[in-house]
């Protein structure tokens, strides 16, 4: 079993118009955040089904799908490290992580770090060192950065919100728009759990806050609620 056997499993299953509509989703023009992606126009179901039919690869095979050019290669690479970590020991999940923090530069779309970095890195992390998350978002590096943010989403579903927060405070001036988008979409998820705990944060910090940060934090407040903070 290798990588290309996973690769023609996909490719036998391209749809041509649908790779057409996901190359403009995800901006791979020229100066778009996705620049140069390549896309064969298969939904996620199908993605999940053929990583599941590969659950056996070898990580050597797994990390070279995750290097591939089409974007639905590296993802189906990812699910494949997903579901091994999911099932594995510490141990062997520590060894995954470590495989895909050094390939992260293949884990170049907001899908991709969506996908994997709550699953890779944060719940490996759940009973160690957190410190490697500043590490991360020290980087000047969006999908680094994101992936630092995404991964704290382990810590909130187990009501642990202060790295979530000390990454947010680190990042309040980042200049990528899908950072920002993360900062808020990982404090609205402290919301859920903890209104108190999320307004207590806006209101130390409501001022450092760039608005779109702002707009995904409340975006389950009322909105008179909603109102009140964006007027501050």
């Amino acid at each position: 079993m290798t990588h290309t056997d996973v690769k023609d499993t996909l490719v036998r299953l391209e749809q041509p118009e649908r790779a057409s509509f996901a190359a403009r989703f995800f901006q791979t023009r020229v100066g778009g955040y996705g620049e140069g992606d390549q896309f064969l126009g298969l939904s996620m179901p199908q993605q999940h089904a053929v990583a599941k039919q590969f659950l056996a690869l070898p990580p050597d095979e797994t990390e070279r799908l995750v290097r591939d050019p089409y974007h639905e290669c590296r993802m189906t690479g990812l699910l494949i490290w997903v579901y091994q970590a999911r099932r594995g020991k510490l141990v062997s999940r520590t060894g995954i992580m470590e495989r895909y923090l050094a390939n992260r530069q293949y884990v170049n779309n907001w899908d991709l770090v969506d996908l994997s970095a709550t699953a890779l890195v944060g719940e490996t992390l759940l009973t160690g060192d957190r410190s490697l998350l500043m590490e991360l978002a020290d980087e000047d590096h969006l999908w680094t950065q994101r992936i630092a943010l995404v991964a704290t989403l382990a810590f909130i579903r187990k009501g642990q919100f202060a790295a979530t927060f000390a990454l947010a405070e680190c990042l309040f001036a980042n200049k990528y728009a899908l950072v920002q988008s993360a900062i808020g979409w990982m404090l609205r998820e402290v919301g859920k759990r903890s209104e108190a705990a999320l307004e207590e944060f806006l209101h130390d910090h409501i001022r450092s806050l760039s608005r779109p940060a702002l707009r995904g934090a409340i975006y389950r407040f009322d909105a008179v609620r909603r109102c009140y903070y964006l007027g501050l």
